[in-house]
Parts: C-alpha cells; structure tokens; sequence
C-alpha cells in the first residue's frame, strides 16, 4: 500500500471543537498501546467524561491492561461486567473475547457475536453503540492499528453528531487503521498523541 503524502497532508488543524462530552470511546490495535499510555496518564482525576475502549488483545488469556493502565492513570480502570452502569471519571476496558457495547440505559453489554474485521472485540461495535446514546456528546478516538476496524464507527459517531480524532499516522506504528479513517473521510481532527492528551486533558467539564 503506498502512504506516501505531502509531509503536511495529515498536520494537525486549529481545534474545530470545544464541546464538553459525556463520553470518550477509544479504539487501538497494534502500535495503540503505546498511544494510550500516553493518553491515559493526562487524564486529572477530575475528568468529567466516562471513558470506553476497545484493544484487539488475545481472547484466551487475562488482560494485563487494566492494571497497566490502572498504575499510570489517575482515573480507576476496570473491566466492566454486562449490565454494570456506565460511570463518568472512570476507564471502562473491554474485556477480552466480548464485544463491549453501551445500551440505551446507559449500562455495559458484552456479546460473544461473530468478530468484527477479524476481532472481538470490535472498535466499530462499540463506536456504534455508543454513537447512538451519547449522539453529539461522544467524542470517538481511533489509533494506531494494523487494519480497518473502527474507520465505520466513526463514520457513525460523525453522523450522530459526535467529534472524531484519529492518530497521525507518522506518529502511529500501525498506519492501515488510522489511514483507512483519514480515506474515508471519517475524522475531525488527526492529531499525535501527545497533542491528544494535552487536548483531553483540557476538555471543560460535562454539564
């Protein structure tokens, strides 16, 4: 696949966007954790908005990434169980195997439905979900990643209202993912991580 570009086709525009956000659901496959540590850890301890994400990990075997995460982030970080309360101020990580979705009520649900591009779960199966709850006031981030899982629910996420971010792929280990978002026309922003996280942090409080 050829990437090549002008070097300033993916730089970063002046913020378009000042909303606060009830939500913030992130997408990361390969090269991805690398951009959460450094999402995570900006977070204050006062964040106002629950955040969810999905990482293609193995299915048979225990995250290790809640207490990675849990270590660096000022937020508490857990894998919710189905039907758990989607709670402001804390990281909600889907566990490994399910598809992790946000229902009308604003609860988890976790689904053993057919993988998604290849994962469950899915990043396209949980930006949907949540697009459709939390409509404007979703703000959906897609990092690095070796395929194209999470450029469609971003695409919805912009539809219903809501903001899209996606890693710049010089900055990304992983370029298909982020690419495929940027193609299809399906982000606000593409932004590095370390731009992300100084942008998070300073989100206003949800109201």
């Amino acid at each position: 696949m050829n990437t090549s570009r002008p070097p300033s086709a993916f730089s970063a525009t002046a913020p378009t966007d000042a909303r606060a956000f009830d939500a913030v659901a992130i997408g990361a496959s390969a090269g991805g954790i690398d951009a959460l540590n450094v999402l995570l850890p900006a977070l204050p301890a006062g964040f106002g908005a629950a955040i969810l994400i999905v990482t293609h990990v193995p299915a048979d075997a225990p995250s290790y990434l809640p207490e990675a995460f849990g270590y660096r982030c000022a937020l508490p970080v857990i894998e919710p169980d189905a039907g758990e309360t989607v709670l402001p101020g804390r990281v909600h990580l889907a566990p490994p195997g399910y598809h992790m979705l946000v229902e009308d009520d604003g609860t988890i649900a976790l689904s053993l439905d057919s993988t998604v591009c290849f994962s469950r779960p899915s990043i396209d199966v949980l930006f949907e979900s949540a697009a459709h709850v939390y409509r404007e006031r979703l703000l959906g981030i897609l990092l690095s990643g070796a395929n194209d899982d999470g450029a469609h629910g971003l695409e919805i996420i912009r539809a219903m209202g809501g903001l899209a971010w996606v890693q710049d792929p010089d900055t990304a280990a992983s370029t298909p993912m982020p690419l495929a978002a940027i193609q299809r026309g399906a982000a606000d922003e593409v932004l590095s991580p370390t731009l992300m996280a100084r942008r998070l942090a300073g989100l206003p409080a949800t109201h």
